[in-house]
């Protein structure tokens, strides 16, 4: 795993050396700067990518929850104070974790685990959303199929149909309609019903509340039809 960018902001010098100690200890972390002020974070957002920032509370002008709000929103944050009054506030922004001082470093410790944890999982979804292709097991071999060559899925019971463009018979998956519907891009394919999802790329003819593929008409369900209007709205030439 590539290392975590960090950044320390707190006017107390030890508390700044006792933290950039820290994290010379934790093998996935690289230390960008210690900040004693939120302008210096500030700038350094601005002109370095920053993965992890350790922040105090209560410092001068800008205050740590402040700057919490003017940073990337995607900057991961632990809170370091000494106030327990800020915990639930802290937790509207993207806050990791929040260490009460004087803190030891395996609470440090635990606090950046969870940073690595979130940085992971950001990154496999990141890498499973450019994707192109699933793996599916059918009957005794494993298929890859398409996303490009996806019409259409039909859900029945615990096992779904996927129809193939250029192909008469669907493929068979013993999977359920929640698994595959989280395996797709979002982006491309939405779900318009209980028992099917489409492939919204591939969509020609909509009639009243139907999706018209061929011969087959899938209906838009009550609980998916504001989405589907958006889908829609958005598509029409004015």
């Amino acid at each position: 795993m590539e290392k975590l960018n960090c950044i320390i902001a707190d006017d107390e010098p030890l508390a700044l050396d006792l933290i950039r100690f820290y994290i010379e200890r934790v093998p996935f972390l690289n230390l960008v700067k210690s900040c004693s002020n939120a302008y210096e974070v500030l700038e350094v957002c601005n002109s370095t990518s920053i993965d992890l920032a350790f922040l105090d509370i209560q410092m001068p002008d800008i205050n740590g929850m402040q700057l919490a709000h003017k940073i990337d929103s995607k900057i991961m944050i632990v809170f370091t104070t000494a106030f327990e009054n800020y915990a639930i506030e802290g937790y509207k922004v993207n806050t990791i974790d929040y260490l009460l001082k004087p803190f030891n470093f395996e609470e440090f410790y635990d606090a950046v685990i969870k940073a690595k944890n979130m940085f992971i999982a950001k990154n496999e979804a990141s890498i499973s959303s450019n994707k192109q292709y699933i793996f599916i097991k059918t009957e005794y071999r494993i298929e890859k199929i398409e996303f490009e060559d996806i019409l259409y899925i039909e859900g029945l019971k615990d096992y779904v149909k996927i129809y193939l463009q250029n192909q008469i018979n669907p493929v068979l998956c013993l999977i359920s309609m929640k698994s595959i519907s989280e395996t797709l891009p979002h982006q491309q394919f939405m779900r318009v019903h209980r028992s099917f999802i489409v492939n919204l790329s591939k969509i020609k003819t909509i009639e009243r509340s139907r999706i018209i593929f061929g011969n087959t008409f899938i209906p838009v369900s009550d609980n998916y039809k504001e989405q589907f209007r958006d889908f829609v709205r958005n598509q029409l030439l004015e």
